[in-house]
């Protein structure tokens, strides 16, 4: 029995180092890591995963180009908001602010390269986060921007019916859509 025992305890010191080795390399190749950011997204998951965190990363990862003229980057964003979205459980974040903005900039950079499905996008992120009116606002300017103005209108009055905040947001909105401007919001208004 003493020999069993002696046995267990040298092959679990055995795989504790071995572990310990592992995880070392791992975390050395991750922080190493530079051009697909992937130590940064494996960092982001490993600790808090939090919708403030990926918001963050995207962003700075957004700032590298312009994703309407740089398809790579394109592809990249989509692929990294797409992994973020699938990290962060809507049930969890559905009242966070962070967490919104990455489903409505997600569809926004859908909307480059699929219609079809950015019009899924916004839809979920309506579904997710419907106290938000720059969701809404969001989605009724891709549909303004498909020429789909009864569907853009419909939005923006269904968003004022779930109260939607800010209301102010709401209203500017529906009055520069009354006024037929291309943008339902300027750039100071946003």
């Amino acid at each position: 029995i003493t020999s069993i025992m002696n046995r267990v305890r040298n092959l679990k010191n055995k795989y504790r180092n071995e572990e310990n080795i592992t995880d070392e390399f791992n975390y050395t190749k991750i922080s190493a890591d530079t051009t697909d950011n992937s130590g940064t997204v494996n960092q982001i998951m490993m600790t808090r995963n939090n919708p403030e965190d990926w918001l963050c990363f995207l962003l700075k990862l957004e700032k590298k180009g312009v994703p309407q003229m740089d398809v790579s980057l394109l592809n990249r964003l989509i692929g990294r908001y797409s992994q973020a979205v699938t990290a962060l459980p809507a049930e969890k974040y559905s009242q966070d602010e962070s967490y919104a903005r990455i489903l409505v900039r997600f569809a926004e950079l859908k909307a480059l390269q699929d219609p079809e499905e950015a019009r899924d996008q916004f839809h979920l992120a309506r579904l997710n986060c419907k106290k938000f009116a720059f969701v809404h606002v969001a989605f009724a300017q891709f549909e303004l921007s498909q020429e789909n103005e009864k569907k853009c209108k419909q939005i923006l009055q269904k968003a004022v019916e779930c109260s939607a905040v800010p209301l102010e947001l709401l209203e500017t909105a529906l009055q520069n859509f009354h006024l037929k401007k291309k943008q339902l919001l300027s750039d100071e208004e946003k």
